[in-house]
């Protein structure tokens, strides 16, 4: 009775099994004629975004909706190969789309299992539902998978399937193919990844959410290890490799930025300009390449210092209270949800990390992470927040349960509380002789602020602007042993230009006759407007033409002499790169060469440089002068901190406007032209004593001490028809070479004579005579 039954039932799956065949024949026919065609696949183009590299290689910014960087299969490491042919499909060299033996092994492995545990898609089947299919889960996309895997094997070659499969595939973080995916998690290419690293990423096509490191780091170890040991089965590896694969502790990048150096001013300089040039539509997919002028080591010194610049500031004028408070749960599940909620949309700003107070006393507060880790802050790291702990804080301003606040972690690990600075800055550094920008940052977080302060933001350049005025002086027959009187000074409206002014020194006092050396060494104010009095203010708005200046922003006043005009921090790089040059006019320019995706030279700056074509602005017998009167101010004057960087080969300014609302300095050597600007969006003072030489010139000096760290010292050269003579110092006269003096450089042609000493070299001239 039994047999019987059995061969029923055996007739049965017989049967069945030919209607299965006939149906699936015939659901074949249909589907097949209306596969897609796979023309798309041999002529693969990928979606490559646009890619801003620094001048010595360094990613600085990737714009396009997917990160992807396509590889030929030939670059592809054979460990990653192996990887993922052990992960996803280790058959994949002997099947023919569908891997038959495959679906058995995991219908068995599911039936025993009770559910889907394994799945049966080869890479070949992947590769077209990738391309061209849906995720859905119907029987009639499962069929044409299957059927576009084989009509891709009979028209592709294995290495052709594989490439295409690695290169298209999406691996989580916006990264699609394996070499964006090790850049994206690992900061480093394929070619550098070790077999730890390497099985991680391979374990990311089976669920790019579910193993990825950053967000399931347990999980995508667990897939890690069973990548290995897929590999040590197929004999891929051996032990060895496969233990020290194991015990590897991975370092996982979790910045969403995937830059080697973030240049996000620059690079969206950058972009505007080829968006103006070839358009949106193909600019973020087909891969254009764009090579800068910007230096890495310059960029990264140039973060380093406006950042660290910024927050000096801001620690000098006191801690203003938690961003915000939230009333958190008595129960510890509700308020670690409440805290994950209110820490989430709120991002990280350069350094400085969002953290949820749990508990706050005076000489300890504990708070929370995004991430979920609990950290603590003791003694220096609450230092700034001291008055808002404790009992003594006042009532409102106090950092208490639930507050949201700024930490920085120190270089031993521990933390402090700090806060998102409201200041802002600049800095721009161009080589002198090219006008190349070899560094430039706009503001102290991009994603916080887009306005580009270095090349957008309109301000007072204050006695930053001086050194132009003494420039077109010296063209008037000034020396800098000239004589002006330091002395009071009361203008009318028409002389100041709308308004009755009296101006003053910095410090409200007066030194009587001065060298015009010694008035731009200590900035005096008043000396200064006598000199442009006695040019001539039209005439020197006419001579700052040469240096780049728009003169219909520098209104033809006495108040000129005192910067009351307005340059960009670029504008006045580039001005002062005609001192540092000995008198050239280079314009300021961002981007060397752009390539298409092919890999073509499509764009290709030819700056006039020094040596190739830019215009001689200034005698360069004016330059030395001015450079050396600078160097002055450097050594002995307004910014003689700049004596701690150790170098003879340095000069500049330092500038600040009316009540203290712009901080500025603009200085050189012989190979690189650096300005440090400081201010509000909305101007306002920076506070008292917040000078140029307080707040902008320690930027300066932090820019240069790094980016100068290793080029050795460069004198700047002295011109053909330069002399120098002794003088006294007190009334700028020549004196006997034996006599108590100082040596002081001239136009040969001006060159005082001891002949000469019964006449005033240059006196005050009377206010009177001139149209103002």
């Amino acid at each position: 009775m039994f047999s019987k039954w059995w061969h029923y039932a055996l007739a049965l799956l017989l049967g069945l099994g030919v209607v299965g065949t006939a149906l699936g024949g015939l659901a074949a026919a249909l589907i097949y004629p209306n596969l897609p065609s796979i023309e798309s696949l041999r002529d693969y183009k990928p979606k490559i975004p646009l890619r801003i590299y620094s001048r010595d290689g360094a990613l600085l910014a990737e714009y396009g909706e997917e990160r992807r960087a396509f590889l030929p299969i030939e670059q592809i490491p054979q460990a990653m190969k192996q990887a993922i042919i052990a992960a996803e499909d280790e058959r994949f060299y002997e099947h023919g789309g569908v891997d038959t033996l495959g679906v058995l092994r995991a219908a068995g492995a599911n039936i025993v299992s009770g559910g889907a545990s394994q799945g049966a898609s080869t890479i070949t089947m992947q590769v077209a539902r990738n391309f061209f299919l849906t995720r859905e889960r119907t029987l009639t996309r499962k069929i044409s998978e299957a059927l576009l895997a084989i009509k891709i094997e009979h028209n592709l070659s294995k290495d052709k399937i594989l490439e295409l499969y690695i290169n298209q595939i999406y691996l989580g973080q916006r990264a699609y193919g394996f070499e964006a995916a090790a850049r994206t998690y690992f900061g480093k290419g394929l070619k550098d990844l070790s077999l730890a690293e390497t099985a991680m990423l391979a374990g990311l096509p089976k669920g790019p959410s579910l193993y990825n490191p950053v967000v399931n780091p347990r999980r995508a170890t667990a897939r890690q290890h069973y990548v290995l040991g897929r590999m040590k089965t197929l004999k891929f590896i051996n032990d060895a490799s496969y233990q020290a694969a194991l015990k590897e502790k991975l370092v996982i990048r979790r910045e969403k930025r995937v830059v080697d150096v973030p240049a996000d001013y620059a690079a969206e300089m950058v972009r505007q300009t080829l968006v103006q040039q070839f358009g949106e539509e193909a600019l973020y997919s087909t891969g254009f390449k764009v090579v800068t002028t910007i230096k890495r080591r310059h960029q990264e010194a140039a973060n380093q210092a406006l950042w660290q610049g910024v927050l000096d500031y801001d620690q000098r004028h006191g801690y203003r209270g938690p961003e915000k408070s939230f009333n958190l749960p008595k129960d510890a599940e509700e308020r670690a949800k409440v805290i994950e909620q209110s820490l989430k949309g709120v991002e990280p700003v350069n350094a400085l990390l969002p953290a949820m107070v749990i508990s706050a006393h005076p000489t300890t507060v504990k708070a929370l992470l995004a991430t979920g880790r609990e950290i603590e802050i003791t003694s220096s790291g609450l230092k700034f927040v001291a008055g808002w702990l404790g009992d003594k804080a006042k009532s409102g301003k106090r950092i208490a349960h639930g507050a949201l606040i700024r930490i920085q972690q120190n270089k031993d690990k521990s933390w402090k509380i700090i806060q998102l600075p409201e200041v802002e800055a600049a800095l721009v550094a161009i080589d002198p002789d090219s006008g190349a920008i070899t560094a430039l940052v706009g503001g102290f977080d991009y994603n916080r602020n887009k306005f580009n302060h270095a090349n957008q933001a309109w301000r007072q350049p204050g006695s930053s602007f001086k050194p132009f005025v003494y420039s077109a002086a010296l063209e008037k027959g000034y020396t800098p042993a000239s004589i002006i009187d330091d002395a009071p000074l009361s203008l009318t409206a028409d002389e100041a230009g709308g308004t009755a002014w009296e101006p003053q020194n910095y410090d409200g006092g007066y030194s009587g006759p001065v060298r015009m050396r010694t008035a731009l060494t200590k900035s005096l104010n008043l000396v200064s407007i006598r000199i442009l009095q006695g040019i001539g203010p039209y005439y020197a708005r006419d001579y700052i033409r040469r240096f780049g200046f728009d003169p219909s922003r520098h209104p033809p006043y006495l108040t000129m002499a005192l910067g009351a005009g307005s340059v960009t921090p670029l504008q006045l790089a580039g001005a002062y790169s005609v001192f540092a040059n000995s008198g050239y006019r280079v314009s300021p320019y961002l981007i060397d060469k752009v390539y298409d995706g092919h890999g073509k030279l499509i764009m290709q700056s030819r700056p006039q440089t020094v040596t190739s074509g830019a215009p001689r602005v200034l005698d360069p017998r004016n330059a030395f002068l001015m450079t050396s009167m600078m160097q002055d101010v450097v050594r002995r004057g307004t910014a003689a901190r700049v004596g701690q960087l150790g170098r003879s080969d340095l000069a500049g300014k330092t500038g600040t406007t009316n009540d203290q609302r712009d901080g500025w300095f603009a200085g050189f050597s012989p190979d690189l032209t650096a300005v440090a600007w400081i201010g509000f969006d909305q101007p306002k003072s920076l506070g008292s004593g917040e000078t140029g030489a307080q707040a902008a010139l320690p930027i300066w000096m932090n820019f240069m001490s790094r980016a100068l760290s290793g080029v050795p010292q460069k004198g700047f050269r002295i011109p053909s028809g330069i002399a120098s003579a002794k003088i006294d110092p007190a009334t700028g006269h020549a004196i006997p070479d034996e006599a108590e003096g100082i040596t002081e450089y001239f136009y040969q042609e001006n060159m005082p004579s001891q002949a000469d000493n019964d006449s005033p070299v240059i006196e005050e001239t009377p206010l009177e005579g001139f149209a103002i």
